[in-house]
């Protein structure tokens, strides 16, 4: 099994750097693929409620026979869930439903700025982490000005902020805010959909190191110091994804991949997105 690296979070925890997403993963066969996941080598598994798996994740865990303890499990609270009493009702329905006693992780999944309630969400999150429910808190598809609010109101500074980041939006100044907050950039979507995979930039390093195109993205995506969570339900792609501590890119490469930046997202834009 690939020993995976780890990045430190702000609280003295540790994530691993590479995990395995579960969003559109079919609930019917969640509990197989985690399982596959977790023999492979995987020990961050990055869910949330509202893709409807997380039953699946649990099963997978126990099928899988890996410690509860060596597994690094992420959920979040889907929008209509934001406000005091409905997140905590979120987060202890993800624990029942997963069948853990802690989660390690559990984000707010959107900021939803039209509904103004990300700031009380924090705040839950906060008692929820301080009375041991979780572990470790943070958001996903915070902007700049987001994270800027719940850290001026709270004191308290996420952990990890999950963004859309691949080499067609590459997010500098999001991930440069949050380097000065000391959160973790996290990657979803990490190789955006192939669309860079003919790229130049991208072909020359895959050829060069004989590595496949997805590699090389999610090796960008390492040294880089992002955390990353590629998805795959094929147990050999899933193998493949993990095989990529073993060569590392160029500077020149490095520089060459940062030219494909365009801004181009696959998702909504956080600042507006408010689907309930």
């Amino acid at each position: 099994m690939t020993d995976l690296p780890t990045l430190p979070l702000r609280d003295g925890h540790s994530i691993p750097q590479l995990g395995f997403g579960i969003w559109q993963v079919p609930s019917e066969t969640a509990a197989e693929i985690v399982q596959s996941a977790l023999e492979t080598g995987y020990r961050l598994i990055d869910g949330a409620y509202i893709y409807g798996n997380e039953a699946g994740l649990g099963e997978g865990l126990r099928r899988s026979g890996v410690p509860r303890e060596e597994v690094f499990i992420t959920t979040k609270v889907w929008n209509p869930d934001q406000g005091q009493a409905k997140a905590r009702a979120s987060v202890e329905r993800s624990l029942k439903t997963i069948g853990v006693e802690q989660l390690d992780l559990v984000l707010i999944h959107w900021p939803v700025p039209t509904q103004d309630l990300y700031v009380e969400t924090w705040k839950a999150f906060i008692e929820m982490r301080d009375e041991g429910l979780v572990r470790s808190i943070g958001v996903s598809n915070f902007n700049a000005d987001h994270l800027d609010r719940i850290v001026g109101e709270t004191g308290e500074v996420p952990v990890i902020n999950q963004i859309e980041l691949n080499p067609s939006l590459q997010q500098p100044e999001l991930r440069a805010a949050n380097a000065r907050h000391g959160i973790v950039s996290q990657a979803w979507t990490p190789l955006g959909n192939a669309r860079s995979f003919e790229a130049a930039p991208i072909a020359e390093a895959a050829a060069r190191t004989g590595k496949s195109p997805a590699q090389v993205i999610l090796r960008w995506h390492i040294q880089l110091g992002n955390s990353v969570i590629p998805r795959s339900v094929n147990p050999v792609r899933q193998a493949e994804n993990l095989d990529i501590f073993d060569f590392e890119l160029t500077a020149a490469e490095m520089a060459a991949i940062a030219t494909l930046d365009v801004g181009l997202r696959t998702g909504p834009d956080p600042s507006v997105f408010r689907l309930l």
